[in-house]
């Protein structure tokens, strides 16, 4: 197994010239961990006596304790060093000039998850822009791609369907670290920060999590696994339904399911070599929170049998398709509010586009959507080679 050194910790053995006398901030969540799992702040501190200013936390909170949408943190104070942290998922999701006031560079250390949808790289395109107009410098400390940076899926986003699910024209899985995506932010939409990456050291594009030898820590209450990360680019779709994306089970994205699902309907409709890369188990569960709580749901959980083939945004199409097909009388989509957006469909922000959705009712083949993407998909791709670290 490779033995990979994220941006953290080759920032603390080679500190930059820059970091002498410097305020130092640090956005961070429990996830922000080195091999020894000592946390960011506390090793920063270390290294830095006296220069760690304040915190920031993104959505989830500091302690990655907030389990759903729209559940905001407040700001505190650290009980560990005494120092603010301040939320950037709370009154305001952009720093204003009093949380950057005490700090001359923001570092950045976040696990992100591959996928569109993932919050944490809108929070960081926001301080990007703050740090822009505050002249302040930002220095990303990179982590994996937990599911590979080779694979791209998806459709890219339709500008009109822009949200905190969705600030820029990407596709569902981006196949980009948050080091590259925040050169690509600062780049190609021309945010003109002072950004520094520092890039880890032994990470490859083909690698999955579980190939780094570094641990995982939850990013946020409901990816507790690299699994749950890897079926998450196609499993969060049903956040924009009446179907339980497994949230409150102790597999939440890998288990789906309805009390009013028929699975043997399901399996019925989903021709498995349409699927490779995964075996649907059928399942019972109770979710003790969200959806369907405390009701028996049947559905399934999805085992990856090679990652390497799987396709879990093409897949959860397929899988919802076959759900409207067969419980057309009560399947339901779900309704605003979503992210703050009071008017859209949940869904349409999820997928990015308000025509797939539509397509998915009408039945269209699969088959027939994917290959509508792959223009948009081959042309983003063209555009991030540019901002890749590494091969």
């Amino acid at each position: 197994m490779a033995t990979v050194q994220t941006g953290l910790e080759c920032f603390l053995k080679s500190p930059p010239k820059w970091t002498a006398n410097a305020r130092l901030g640090l956005l961070c969540n429990p996830a922000s961990v080195d091999r020894r799992f000592n946390h960011a702040r506390w090793v920063i501190q270390q290294r830095f006596p006296d220069q760690l200013a304040a915190l920031y936390s993104p959505q989830h909170g500091f302690f990655a304790e907030k389990q759903d949408n729209m559940i905001e943190s407040a700001d505190g104070v650290d009980p560990v060093l005494n120092l603010p942290i301040y939320s950037l998922y709370g009154k305001t999701r952009v720093p204003t000039k009093t949380m950057l006031d005490p700090i001359d560079v923001l570092l950045v250390d976040l696990q992100d998850v591959g996928t569109r949808v993932y919050t944490f790289m809108y929070t960081l395109s926001y301080c990007l822009e703050a740090a822009k107009a505050l002249h302040k410098k930002v220095v990303v400390l990179d982590r994996p791609n937990p599911i590979n940076g080779q694979t791209l899926e998806g459709n890219c986003l339709d500008p009109e369907y822009r949200s905190f699910v969705g600030r820029y024209t990407l596709p569902m899985r981006h196949a980009l670290t948050i080091g590259e995506l925040a050169r690509l932010f600062n780049e190609h939409f021309e945010i003109g920060c002072d950004l520094e990456t520092i890039p880890m050291k032994g990470w490859r594009r083909s690698m999955f999590f579980r190939q780094t030898g570094l641990p995982w820590v939850a990013p946020s209450p409901n990816l507790p696994s690299p699994v749950s990360a890897m079926v998450y680019p196609g499993q969060v779709l049903w956040e924009g339904t009446n179907v339980s994306e497994g949230r409150g089970t102790t597999l939440p994205f890998e288990l789906f399911g309805a009390p009013y699902i028929d699975v043997a309907k399901i399996v019925a409709a989903i021709d498995n070599e349409s699927i490779p890369g995964i075996i649907l188990r059928p399942v019972v569960f109770e979710p003790t929170a969200n959806k369907w709580q405390a009701q028996p749901c049947q559905g399934f959980q999805i085992h990856i049998t090679d990652p390497k083939q799987y396709r879990p945004y093409e897949t959860s199409l397929r899988l919802i398709q076959a759900v409207i097909r067969h419980h057309k009388e009560v399947f339901e989509w779900k309704q605003p509010p979503y992210e703050y957006e009071t008017h859209k469909l949940p869904i349409d922000l999820i997928i990015g586009d308000r025509k797939i959705r539509q397509r998915l009712e009408n039945m269209e083949p699969i088959d027939t959507i994917v290959e509508s993407w792959q223009k948009g998909l081959n042309a983003f791709k063209k555009i991030s080679r540019r901002f890749y670290l590494y091969k």
